[in-house]
């Protein structure tokens, strides 16, 4: 005679899923703001929006994102404590963009089993990325989809929400010719291009997470999984001391410094960034080296060792760039805002 079916039979067990919530609640504590009510368990994640009557005409921003395949990395080398930084790079850092202060965040977490350890790990990740972005995590979501994911395979997503002043809101509308672009260091590769990346590395030059590379003085996996740099307060104190002379923002994605720069720019300026004025970090150059990668694909794939830029009048460069250097943040003029017909152009040739 056949056994009962039952939920945990078909592979759902639902008291992981309660020993994870069990295991990520000191983390999630620590992601907090004063205006949250509540905590772990309820069925919404509750924020007081009265402090909006603070503002004159707030405006909400929002976005959603996840981390693409560098969750193979992660679940390669079985450590999973960083990849939510990455997660909440991805989403806070776009909100930041238009200069709005994010407030909070929620997150998704989709696995084939539910191991709280590693589900517990995974949250703590993106309550830190919280708290560095000065952001609250009010809610989540675990999931488990046997035979949809593999036992030891996850996905993670997250959307986060924001609020700016209209008229302090960041964008083309403020660029102008004469404005200087400010260039922040990126901490690696982030969270974009991991694609290609794994392409390259793992399956052309066949190596694996455990190579020690002297070029990286680190493992190969160690560099991979080197967490996102959050900008989310870096941004928002040059936008505070700045005097209204930060005019726009970029996030470096997908798509690279160019494109994500061009997206931010009106169609009556030109943008001209020079290559010379920095060295992209070794990882770069191994990827395009193994993979014989052209500099244009590399470019239009890769931050290059930019993670984000500011578009500043021109005398409000030196603020920028002390208030970052005091934050710890590597930061130069990369280029300048000229006439034009919206286009972006790097030029020259990398230092080193």
């Amino acid at each position: 005679m056949t056994e009962p079916a039952s939920y945990a039979a078909a592979g759902v067990d639902i008291e992981a899923g309660d020993r994870a919530v069990a295991l990520m609640r000191a983390a999630v504590a620590q992601a907090s703001r004063p205006e949250v009510l509540g905590g772990l368990g309820g069925f919404a994640g509750l924020f007081d929006a009265s402090a909006l009557r603070g503002y004159r005409r707030p405006l909400l921003a929002t976005a959603t994102d996840g981390v693409g395949t560098k969750v193979v990395v992660a679940q390669r080398m079985d450590v999973h404590d960083t990849i939510g930084i990455d997660l909440v790079a991805m989403v806070l850092d776009d909100i930041v963009v238009c200069g709005a202060e994010p407030w909070f965040m929620t997150d998704y977490v989709a696995t084939g089993r539910v191991v709280p350890e590693r589900v517990a790990a995974i949250v703590s990740g993106i309550a830190e990325g919280c708290r560095q972005a000065g952001a609250a995590l009010v809610g989540g979501e675990t999931a488990e989809h046997p035979g949809l994911l593999g036992p030891d395979e996850y996905d993670v997503a997250g959307a986060g929400t924001g609020v700016v002043e209209a008229d302090e809101l960041l964008g083309p509308a403020r660029v102008e010719v004469g404005d200087v672009v400010v260039a922040m260091a990126s901490s690696g590769l982030h969270a974009n291009g991991y694609s290609l990346a794994r392409h390259v590395l793992f399956e052309r030059a066949g190596w694996d997470v455990d190579r020690e590379v002297p070029e990286l003085g680190r493992t190969l996996g160690e560099e991979l999984l080197e967490p996102t740099r959050i900008y989310a307060q870096d941004c928002l104190d040059v936008v505070r001391a700045s005097r209204r002379q930060v005019h726009a923002l970029a996030h470096v994605t997908g798509g690279g410094l160019a494109a994500n720069l061009a997206r931010v720019v009106p169609p009556h300026v030109d943008v001209r960034l020079d290559r010379s004025t920095w060295t992209p970090p070794p990882v770069f150059r191994l990827i395009g080296d193994l993979g014989r990668v052209a500099q244009g694909e590399m470019e239009r794939t890769f931050n290059m060792g930019v993670g984000m830029v500011a578009v500043v009048g021109a005398d409000g460069a030196d603020g920028a760039l002390r208030v970052l250097g005091d934050r710890g943040v590597p930061a130069w003029i990369v280029g300048e805002v000229t006439a034009g017909s919206g286009q972006v152009a790097l030029e020259g040739t990398y230092r080193g």
